[in-house]
C-alpha cells in the first residue's frame, strides 16, 4: 500500500532523514520507533506532504504521490494525526470532528451519521460533543485527534506519538482503541517511543537512529531483541496527568 524509497528530508543544510526505505502493506500495523531526534516525525510529515523531500519517492497504492500537496494525499486516504494533537481549542468537539471531514465538502447534516459512527468508538467524546476541545483532558484530546482523523475516511491512518504526555493507564487505553481499529482492517503507521505497548499491536517495526533505519523486522523479532531499548530507544515515558 505504501512504499517509501530512499527518502531524504533536510532542514536547510541539515539532513534529518537519510535514504529511508519503508513499506506498509494493506491492513498492516507498522510502528516507527526511535529516540527524540531520530527522524521519526520528519519521516511521517514527509509521507503526509507536510515537509518536502529532497530526494526519494513515496508511493500509495501504485501512485507516485511524492509531489502531491498534503490535501491531495488526504483525498487519497493518507491521513496524519499530528504530534501534539493539533486541537482547535475554542471549537467544540463536534466542530473539531467536522473539520476532520473538511476535504469531503459535505454539509454538516450529512456528517451526523459519521460523527455517530466515529464517536461510538470513543464513548468519552460522545458525552462531550458540545464542550470546547480545549477543556478536555490530555487523553480525551488524543482520542479526539484520532477520531478527527477517522472523519477523513482514511485508508492509511498515521499517528504521531499518541503516548506523548499521557499516563501509562491512558496510553494502554489508547492502544486498545488503535488495536480495535487495526482489527477492523484499517492500515496504521504509528510513530512512538513507548516501545512495548507499540510493539504489542504492531505487525512490523522500523527503528530509526540519526535519520537512518537502524533495525527493522517483525514486532515479535524486535520485542525479543535484548539490546533494543538500550541501543536505540527510550524507556517508557514519564507518567503525566491524563
Amino acid at each position: 500500500m505504501i512504499d517509501v524509497s530512499a527518502l531524504e528530508v533536510s532542514y536547510g543544510p541539515v539532513t534529518a532523514v537519510r535514504g529511508i526505505d519503508l513499506t506498509v502493506g494493506s491492513g498492516e500495523v507498522v510502528v516507527v520507533l526511535g529516540r527524540n531526534g531520530a527522524g521519526k516525525t520528519t519521516t511521517l510529515k514527509a509521507m503526509a506532504g507536510l515537509l518536502p523531500s529532497s530526494s526519494g519517492s513515496i508511493w500509495l497504492d501504485g501512485e507516485d504521490v511524492t509531489s502531491l500537496p498534503a490535501e491531495r494525499r488526504v483525498e487519497r486516504g493518507l491521513v496524519l494525526v499530528p504530534e501534539g494533537r493539533g486541537m482547535f481549542a475554542e471549537l467544540s468537539v463536534r466542530e473539531n470532528l467536522i473539520m476532520g471531514a473538511y476535504h469531503r465538502r459535505l454539509p454538516r447534516s450529512r456528517l451526523a451519521p459519521d460523527i455517530d459512527r466515529v464517536t461510538a468508538r470513543f464513548p468519552r467524546l460522545t458525552e462531550r460533543l458540545e464542550q470546547p476541545a480545549g477543556s478536555l483532558s490530555g487523553g480525551e484530546q488524543q482520542m479526539l485527534a484520532i477520531a478527527r482523523g477517522l472523519m477523513a475516511e482514511p485508508r492509511v491512518l498515521m499517528v504521531d506519538e499518541p503516548s506523548l504526555g499521557l499516563a501509562p493507564i491512558v496510553i494502554e487505553l489508547l492502544y486498545e482503541l488503535l488495536a480495535d481499529l487495526a482489527r477492523s482492517g484499517l492500515t496504521l503507521v504509528i510513530v512512538e517511543q513507548y516501545v512495548q505497548v507499540a510493539l504489542g499491536v504492531a505487525d512490523r517495526a522500523y527503528v530509526l537512529d540519526k535519520g537512518v533505519v537502524a533495525l527493522s523486522g517483525t514486532a515479535a523479532e524486535l520485542a525479543a531483541s535484548p539490546d533494543l531499548v538500550d541501543a536505540y530507544l527510550s524507556s517508557a515515558p514519564q507518567e503525566a496527568p491524563a
